[in-house]
């Protein structure tokens, strides 16, 4: 079964909120000793660009 546009619609919005939350966290990592966060911004980005 597939998904509503509300329910793609919620699932982008929460994208969106992990990556503001991610960013801050990033940028305070710029030698990447936390490098599953730079790897989780990445992946979430991705996925937020195909869902466009």
């Amino acid at each position: 079964m597939g998904k509503s546009k509300k329910d793609l619609g919620r699932q982008k919005t929460n994208i969106q909120r992990r990556i503001a939350d991610l960013e801050p966290q990033v940028r305070m990592d710029p030698l990447r000793k936390h490098p599953e966060l730079h790897d989780e911004l990445a992946r979430l980005k991705k996925d937020l660009a195909e869902q466009r």
